[in-house]
């Protein structure tokens, strides 16, 4: 924000290493507060009897606790072992922020190189225990709620779940693709719109698709759409 502000394109050695920590703590919390956040709907639409014993008050603050140590030690061993490389392809990164895999690009240590490639391995493995979990638990949501005789508990489950899945699919999606592509579409401007895409738009459409649930800010967000519509219905007519 403050290089955009003021049109400068460098940042210091010590705040680089920051944005890299900071990056990967906050992007790795969200992953794991989703995870839990799955496990929260799981519990709470399958063993409805058994919540408040599975997920009390105590529980939810070990689970978190659990997921900003681990995040946080995961994120510094990251930087630390980023930033240990020696970099011996000049000082211009391809991105807008410091991110792993373009610092890597400079690295000429291949003993180093190799290690921090295992390191997001283990993570690639990780995450894909998570999300292996998340779509685990989301087909045994899926056939609780259809087993629901009424339609407005099924209403009312799905609206649950809704938003989260929403948010997971976002997230999980452009980051995969963002990490995962095939080297042969691989290009500096194509890389920089998909970095903003899972470290710009999902957080950013969170509060929005979360508060959805709200049922005045439906209503007011029907409203304003309507009332776009409208207006936009009235100008074409005084054109024609």
């Amino acid at each position: 924000m403050h290089n955009s502000l003021w049109g400068t394109t460098t940042i210091s050695y010590i705040g680089c290493a920051a944005q890299t920590f900071f990056f990967m703590f906050f992007i790795s919390t969200e992953f794991s507060l989703l995870t839990i956040m799955c496990y929260d709907r799981y519990v709470a639409i399958c063993k409805p009897l058994h919540y408040g014993t599975l997920l009390g008050s105590r529980a939810c603050a070990h689970m978190a606790a659990a997921a900003w140590a681990s995040v946080f030690l995961y994120s510094l061993l990251h930087t630390a072992n980023t930033f240990s490389l020696p970099l011996c392809q000049g000082n211009a990164l391809g991105q807008f922020f410091c991110e792993i895999p373009q610092i890597l690009k400079l690295s000429c240590s291949h003993s180093g190189y190799l290690s921090e490639l295992g390191l997001l391995g283990v993570s690639a493995c990780l995450a894909f225990g998570c999300f292996v979990f998340m779509v685990f638990s989301y087909v045994q949501i899926f056939r609780a709620v259809l087993r629901i005789p009424s339609e407005q508990g099924r209403h009312k489950a799905f609206s649950t779940c809704l938003p989260h899945l929403i948010v997971v699919s976002l997230f999980v999606s452009t980051g995969i693709f963002s990490y995962l592509k095939p080297p042969s579409i691989s290009s500096s401007s194509l890389d920089l719109a998909l970095s903003v895409l899972y470290s710009v738009v999902p957080p950013t459409l969170n509060p929005l698709i979360y508060s959805l649930r709200n049922q005045e800010l439906r209503d007011a967000l029907r409203k304003t759409i309507t009332g776009c519509f409208s207006g936009a219905i009235r100008c074409l007519s005084f054109g024609v």
